[in-house]
Formats: C-alpha cells, structure tokens, sequence
C-alpha cells in the first residue's frame, strides 16, 4: 500500500501545482480550442496532468529504491521504456505539432524498448497454430507486441473525451491487474499496478467533476502504454493467466478504437485520423446525457460532460468485472469478449437510430 500512497500524494500535489499555477503556464499547456468535433470544455483548462503521473512514478521508483527485495531493477527499466512514448504526447500538449503518426511510432519504439531491456512480448494467444508463430519467429513476435503496445495507448487517448472518463477506466483495468498479480504472486506487476493507481487517482480529483485539468496526450499514452505492458507480462510470465484475460479487461477502449476505424473507413469513407464526433462516449453524452440540454451556462455544460463519464464507467466495468473472475478461464473470457463486442454495437446503433431505451436517457429534474 505504501506504492498506491505514494503515487497517490505525489500525483496530487504536482497536479495541484499544475491547476494553482496555470495563469503562468497556461499560454503553453491550456486547450483554447473549444469548437473542434471532440471538445466539451467551456474553458482553457491544462492538459499537462499526465505530468503529475510521471513524476508520481519517478519517485515510486525512488522509494522502491530503498526497500529490500523490492522489483526495483525491472520498475527503472519499465520507466525508460515508457519515456518516448510519454515525451512524444508531452511535447503534442505543449506544441501541438506531434502527428498521430508521430505518437504511435513513438509509442512502438517504447514498446520495442520494453522488449529490449525486459523480453516482454506477446507470446501466446491461446489460438494454436498462432502460438506455435509466435514462439518460433521473434520477429513476428515483437512486431505483434508493438502493434498491441501502441493501439492501447491510442485507445485511451481515444476515449480521453470527458471529465474523469479514461482515468477511472484505467484504474479499473489496473485494479484488476493488482488482483491477479496478487493472485499469481508478481510483485513487479503488482508493484507497478498500485503506484499507478494512486497516481492515476491524484489527478482524478483534479479532473472529476471540476475538470481543472486534463489528463493531455502525454498522461494517454504514458496510462496506455504501462497497462498494456503489465497486461503482457502477466500473461508471459504466468501460464496460468489465460491470454484472454487482458483482452477482456481492455476491450471497451480497444474496440472503441477498432470500431471507429471501420465506421470512418467503410461507412463515412474518410481516413481514420480525422476526429469526428461520433464516438460512443460523444453519442451519449449528445443523445443520453438530456440534462440541461442547450444551456449556454458554464456550470450546466461542465456537469453535463461529467455526468457523461458514469456511463461509460459502467460499460467498461462490464468487461473488466468478469475478467477479473475468470482470468484463467478461456472459454468464458471468449464469451464475455463476444457479449461485450454485442451489447456494444446494440447500445451504439440504438443511440444512432434514437432507440435508446428510456432508462437509459438522463434528463434534468424539474
């Protein structure tokens, strides 16, 4: 728990630091763009936050430095692994000049790191004749690695849209790996897991409801890249943990990801790198989320977008929740992948088609 504290008290107080001292920074650090097709905010609000996180694991890593038999060699190495692909969302915060492209490149060069300093790679799916490819081309091996590697850090910066959205998400996901770390006895993943969910949950109070700061590329891609990873080793390391395991746990932002591609590529007929508005969590929040609907007051939008948040909280608790019960268990992963990938493509063409279901649709009491 010390691991959990201290990433909890450092993250905190760097994001305050960050959200006390915007009125210096915020020329460099703030989004001023309100009209783009995926900002909800009213407001210049920083989005350097995934700073805190960092730094948060910089000094989890220096702390772990004097407890004995602590994982401290494989925590430092992770930390450099996960440099670039941090760095390169930095620097898109503050300049907004990093391409997507730029990011996921830099983001597979982390990955290609991680293989380097600690072999973690993917190595086993659970489809036989896919293993057998796996164990004896490492070329395939590692390319694979770093496609899953930087599709999870664009995943989460995909569904970075709302206040509180991707940092609960993630530390869902990074509780569940905490669960089964302890459970198969990896004090590295479990190590890694609770810093990062202390450090995750101190820029959370900074961001929900108030939404003072946001997390940025940088804390997207850093938060993406470290879960993904952990996922991997889990698996590597432990032939107990089924392969399905982490896909379960991360299929909502995966998917979202997924599906998005297909719907701008084969659907609208544009390139999956221009942003759009109809995201699921977007869709929600213009078609579900009817509380004070065309209100031009600051206060009734920004509770409007945080209000969105839950929804999605929900829906990805419905992967992870029987991830985490069954994570050995490939059968049933398999069969919760398949009514995840069914309820999702319901609700979305319900929403679409204005079927919602009544529950479902939040309105303002009178």
């Amino acid at each position: 728990m010390l691991s959990l504290s201290v990433g909890f008290f450092v993250s905190f107080i760097v994001t305050l630091l960050i959200v006390r001292y915007a009125h210096i920074h915020a020329h460099l650090s703030a989004d001023h763009d309100f009209k783009g097709a995926q900002k909800f905010h009213t407001r210049a609000v920083p989005r350097i936050g995934g700073t805190g996180i960092a730094m948060a694991l910089l000094v989890g890593g220096l702390v772990l430095s004097f407890r004995p038999n602590s994982p401290t060699r494989d925590y430092w190495l992770l930390i450099i692994a996960a440099a670039p692909a941090f760095v390169a969302g930095l620097v898109e915060d503050l300049t907004k000049k990093v391409s997507p492209s730029q990011r996921l490149i830099a983001t597979m060069l982390a990955a290609l790191l991680a293989v380097w300093l600690l072999d973690i790679r993917v190595v086993r799916i659970a489809i036989g004749p896919v293993d057998a490819v796996l164990a004896n081309y490492i070329a395939i091996s590692i390319a694979v690695t770093c496609v899953a590697v930087a599709g999870m850090a664009n995943a989460v910066n995909i569904i970075d849209g709302f206040n509180g959205l991707a940092a609960m998400v993630t530390t869902m996901m990074l509780l569940s790996v905490a669960y089964v770390a302890f459970q198969v006895n990896d004090g590295f993943v479990l190590t890694v897991s609770f810093v990062m969910i202390g450090a995750i949950l101190g820029f959370f109070l900074w961001n929900f409801p108030g939404g003072m700061v946001f997390l940025g590329d940088g804390g997207a891609y850093l938060i993406g890249f470290i879960v993904a990873e952990l996922a991997i080793v889990i698996v590597m390391r432990h032939p107990q943990v089924s392969p399905w395991y982490p896909v379960l746990m991360v299929i909502y932002p995966i998917f979202e990801t997924l599906f998005s591609i297909y719907r701008k590529r084969f659907l609208r007929g544009i390139s999956p790198g221009i942003p759009d508005g109809v995201h699921l969590h977007m869709l929600i929040y213009r078609r579900l989320m009817r509380w004070a609907v065309g209100s031009k007051n600051d206060r009734h939008r920004l509770r409007r977008n945080s209000f969105t948040s839950p929804y999605l909280w929900l829906l990805s608790l419905l992967a992870v929740g029987p991830a985490t019960l069954f994570w050995d268990n490939t059968p049933l992963l398999v069969v919760f992948c398949l009514a995840f990938v069914v309820t999702y493509v319901w609700l979305y063409w319900s929403i679409v088609r204005f079927r919602s279901p009544r529950w479902l649709i939040f309105r303002k009491s009178r």
